[in-house]
This record gives structure tokens, C-alpha cells and sequence, in this order.
């Protein structure tokens, strides 16, 4: 026996001395970070509201170093700050600055009155209205702060460096912000998320498997007692936001349980979660790969590259046989050119306001004249006829055969909407009316089909054109998606690829429709803004957009179909 304890007391002493201390004795306590309380009521995106929040500042900041941030709704959850505490101390997350939100009030006049509460509209509601208020009002706010020893406080301006989270509305509100501003927020943690129809956040699904991916992580916790009453189903509402994210091949975890809506399984997990969104930090969160329709059309590592800018609005991409592109700036009144090798040159001094425009089977370039009412024809040497007059048009479309489609918005309420046709021998009539504003148009491939878009709605219309160039069986076809911050989807210029696809620009940024009328994706411009596109390069492989005062371009996997081409017909849809 004794030799037996000699031996185990040998073995000890030996895995002692090999051992290293962090294995043998408990970790140092976590330094402490401090927590101050704060309170806010300057906003100009939320006028009127009042609202505390809280500053976590954790011991190992260092102000020559802008520290990591994390944003939360409803002051502060998920004992956040002792959390952070021990995941720094182990770097286990880098070294973050906590800003801790509660909702705003707007406070009644009197004791008679209730305050008006925020919560909702501020949490629940889509757009950028929140994601304004944290980066151009909170955000600098606690920069202007110090911490108890006088260090200022430095937040780093990077989405990689910032984690936003939430419970319940304030986690859909966290990832409002995230799918906003991913440049601002890449890593969201969401609790009992409510992803359902309170303000319009239902639609999340649908348009995360639609839209081009954009760099998020984030983390999904729910259980199945959650929520299931007027609004929706939270428990099922949640996976189905899961479901989405591994569909569209975004960094997705989640944790399922069993609790309902309250913050005990969301406290439980956040360690875990904090672990995960912060893990290969300072590596940036990736996009996702999108889905088999975006794959179609994009090619990875080509985005969009800035053209030319300094304008005051840019519209009408027109493109000709060799594939130049040409576009105008209409306050200015001039025509811009693209070569195809990338250099942008004046085409015309003086368009008489043109806008929108199109080539014609002749090589002229059909534009309308906003200044003078009138359809003018230019010539490759800048030299123009005018080809109709009588209406203020906005955009036309130019058949192989030389018949030109315009619209005629209505740009007053004295002025009706129309659709004019005009042959190639110059007659003109109105082919439609009753459009709310009609605005872009253009032909399926086999030009069999004229599309019209109707800003000032969620629809783009189908006719089918008649030998005569008259118009028939007119139908609401191409259903829009349509922003929570507008009333319509503000469809302007519009475009089809050889394989039959219409391109619409809206609010949103490209819709790409398939031929059955339904959205299959929606990618977004570099400025979020869109009046129109055209196809061009010499393989018109390259999309064109007018974005506001900037042009972009994105090298793509399809090609351009043209009016001025002979018809096309592309392969039936999958319906």
C-alpha cells in the first residue's frame, strides 16, 4: 500500500511540474468594466421622444484604438455587460464598447394624458429610420462621452467591428438595421425575434431569399411556446427567417428550446452566441451565395464599379449595335457616351431636355424632347429630325420594325396617362389610358409583349401588340415589391435579357421578374438609387444603371435583347 501511495504521489508531482498554470489554478478574476446611465432627447428621426440608455465600457479599453461596438434594444439584457467582462478577460470577443438602448417616449402634457410609446413604431417598423437614428445621433453622442478616468470614448466606424441584438422587437429591429446598413452592422444576435405581421417584418423572409446576399452573421434564438396570437406565429415565424438565411448561404446559427417569450433561454445562450458572431474576428463577415435565379445572372467577385458621377440626374441608357452606351443628365440637357472601352465623352450639347431614349433598327437614337414635346431621331453625328411631337413623353421603346411605343405619364391631374404608339411612317394614336403613371416600358424578346411600368403602383402591365401596333389584353402582370417607407414601387426604366427576364428599376433597386410575372431577385445599387438600365458592352453582357447623379456598371452572366434586334424567342418559363 505504501508503495502504492509513493507512486501516485510521484505521478502527481510530475503532471504537476509538466502542467501549465492556467490548467492548475483558476484564472485571474475578469477585470470589471463600469456601466453609466445616460439620457437622450435631441432626435430628429424620432422628434419629440425621450430615452435612457446605458454606456458599457469595459477595463481593457484603450481610447488610442477605436474599440469594437455592441448595440441593444431595451436597455440592458442578457447580464451583457458581466458577459462581456469574462469574454474579453479571455478573448473570447475583442475589446467592445456596449450602448444599450431603451425605446422612445414622447411624454404627455399633463397627468391626464398617457405618454406616447415608441416601441413599436421604432422596433417593429422596416427602412432605415433606426439605423439613422443610432449612427447619426447615438453613436456621436457617446463619442462625446468619457469614461470615469477621463478616457474618451473611440468607437470604430466599421460593420465588421459591430454587434447589434435585441429581444422580441428589438431583435427584428437589430436585424432592420443589419439588413439596412450592413456596412454599419454586420453581426446581429436575435431572441424571440418578431418576425411577423405587426409592421410589415412578415415580408423578411421573402425578401432575404430574393435579395443579392449582403455580409451578415447572425445568431437565431427562440422556443416553441413563444408567441402565437394576432400578428403571427413567432416560433414558426423564426424558423422560417432560418430557413431563408441557409437558403440564400448566409452565416446562420440557432438555438431552439422549449421556453416561451422571455429572455431566460436567450440569457442562457448569449455566451455561446457572443462566441460564435465574434468568432475569426478581425476576418470580415462574408455574403452569402445567393440563390440558384441570383447564381444565374451574377458572377461572383464582379460587383458594381462606379462609371462616371457629378451629375445632377442621369436617365435614358441606350444602347447601340456596337455596344456603346449612351445616357442623359436631363437638367443639363446633355448626352453622355460610353466606348466600349469604358471612357465617357459629350454626345450632344443641347437635348432639348432629353430623357428617355432608345435606338432604333436605322442606328438613330430615338429620344424624348421634355423641352420641346417632341420625339427627335439623332443621328450617329448628332444631327436630329424631329419624328413626333404633340405630347410630353417620358420613355419609349423603338420595334425592329421602326413602330415606337411612349409613354405619357400624366403629369398633372388634368393630364391623363397614356401609352402612344406612333408607326415608323410617323402616325401617331393612344393606344391606352388609365395608368396612375406611366413610366418605363419595354418588349419581351420575341416582341410579342409590350411592358409598361405604373410608378405610382406595385404593377407593371402586360399588353400583347397587335399587327397594327395596337394594344390588347391588358393585364396587372409583373407584381413589385414595394419598400415599408413608400406607397408604391416607384418603377421606372425597364429592360429584358435574351432569356426572357425583365429588369424593373424601383425603390428597392433592380427587380429581375421571370416571365410568369413573379420577382425572383432584387439587387440593390451601390447608392440605393435606380431611374433606369440598359444592356451594353460589346457582348452587351454589362448592365448600365443611371443612379442619381452617378452611372454604374456590372459585368453579368446574361445578355441584352433589343428592340432594334429581330425578335427572339426565348424558352418557356418554369411556371
Amino acid at each position: 500500500m505504501l508503495r502504492r501511495l509513493l507512486c501516485w504521489n510521484l505521478v502527481a508531482v510530475v503532471w504537476l511540474a509538466c502542467a501549465s498554470p492556467a490548467h492548475l489554478f483558476a484564472q485571474e478574476p475578469a477585470p470589471k468594466g463600469e456601466v453609466t446611465k445616460y439620457s437622450f432627447e435631441d432626435s430628429k428621426v424620432f422628434p419629440g421622444t425621450v430615452r435612457d440608455y446605458w454606456v458599457y465600457v469595459p477595463k481593457q479599453y484603450n481610447p488610442e484604438k477605436p474599440a469594437c461596438v455592441y448595440v441593444n434594444q431595451d436597455g440592458v439584457q442578457y447580464n451583457a455587460p458581466a458577459v462581456f467582462d469574462e469574454l474579453i478577460h479571455k478573448q473570447e470577443m475583442p475589446v467592445t464598447i456596449g450602448v444599450f438602448i431603451m425605446h422612445g417616449r414622447v411624454k404627455a402634457l399633463n397627468d391626464q394624458a398617457l405618454d406616447r410609446f415608441n416601441r413599436s413604431y421604432e422596433y417593429d417598423g422596416l427602412g432605415d429610420a433606426y439605423a439613422r437614428f443610432l449612427l447619426d445621433e447615438i453613436l456621436p453622442e457617446v463619442e462625446k462621452k468619457t469614461a470615469s478616468d477621463g478616457r474618451p470614448l473611440r468607437l470604430s466606424k466599421s460593420g465588421n467591428d459591430r454587434c447589434i441584438a435585441g429581444a422580441s422587437s428589438g431583435a427584428i429591429c437589430a436585424f432592420t438595421a443589419a439588413w439596412e446598413r450592413p456596412d454599419a452592422f454586420t453581426r446581429v444576435y436575435s431572441s424571440i425575434g418578431t418576425y411577423v405581421g405587426l409592421r410589415g417584418g412578415n415580408v423578411y423572409p421573402t425578401l432575404i431569399r430574393k435579395y443579392e446576399p449582403k455580409p451578415i452573421r447572425i445568431f437565431l434564438q427562440d422556443g416553441s411556446k413563444d408567441l402565437n396570437i394576432y400578428g403571427g406565429d413567432w416560433w414558426m415565424a423564426n424558423q422560417e427567417m432560418e430557413r431563408s438565411f441557409v437558403f440564400a448561404g448566409y452565416e446562420v446559427n440557432h438555438v431552439w428550446g422549449e421556453g416561451g417569450h422571455d429572455g431566460k433561454h436567450a440569457t442562457e445562450v448569449f455566451p455561446d452566441a457572443m462566441r460564435w458572431l465574434w468568432k475569426g474576428w478581425p476576418a470580415p463577415v462574408q455574403a452569402g451565395a445567393g440563390s440558384s435565379q441570383l447564381r444565374e445572372i451574377l458572377i461572383p467577385g464582379e460587383n458594381w464599379k462606379l462609371v462616371a458621377e457629378g451629375y445632377r440626374f442621369t436617365e435614358g441608357p441606350a444602347v447601340n449595335a456596337r455596344g456603346e452606351v449612351f445616357y442623359n443628365d436631363v437638367p443639363e440637357s446633355k448626352t453622355f457616351r460610353i466606348g466600349t472601352d469604358g471612357s465617357v465623352s459629350v454626345f450632344l450639347n443641347d437635348t432639348k431636355k432629353g430623357d428617355g431614349q432608345a435606338f432604333g433598327p436605322d442606328g438613330r437614337l430615338y429620344a424624348v424632347a421634355g423641352g420641346t414635346e417632341q420625339i427627335l431621331a439623332w443621328t450617329p453625328d448628332g444631327k436630329s429630325t424631329v419624328f413626333a411631337d404633340g405630347f410630353r413623353g417620358n420613355d419609349l421603346v423603338v420595334r425592329h420594325d421602326g413602330g415606337v411605343y411612349v409613354t405619357h405619364p400624366g403629369w398633372n391631374g388634368s393630364d391623363p396617362s397614356q401609352i402612344w404608339y406612333i408607326s415608323p411612317k410617323g402616325e401617331k394614336k393612344v393606344v391606352d389610358k388609365g395608368l396612375r403613371f406611366s413610366n418605363g416600358l419595354t418588349m419581351s424578346p420575341d416582341q410579342s409583349l409590350l411592358y409598361v411600368a405604373d410608378s405610382r403602383s406595385h404593377w407593371v402591365y402586360s399588353y400583347q401588340i397587335l399587327p397594327d401596333g395596337s394594344l390588347a389584353h391588358k393585364q396587372k402582370y409583373f407584381h413589385l415589391h414595394v419598400p415599408d417607407t413608400a406607397d408604391d414601387s416607384g418603377a421606372d426604366g425597364m429592360r429584358v435579357d435574351r432569356d426572357g427576364r425583365l429588369y424593373v428599376a424601383t425603390r428597392l433597386g433592380l427587380q429581375v421578374c421571370d416571365q410568369a410575372g413573379r420577382v425572383n431577385c432584387i439587387i440593390p445599387t451601390p447608392n440605393g438609387k435606380v431611374s433606369n438600365l440598359c444592356f451594353g458592352g460589346e457582348n452587351f453582357d454589362t448592365i448600365y444603371a443611371t443612379c442619381g447623379d452617378k452611372v454604374y456598371s456590372r459585368k453579368v452572366k446574361v445578355r441584352g435583347a433589343f428592340g432594334w434586334q429581330p425578335p427572339l424567342k426565348p424558352a418557356a418559363p418554369r411556371l
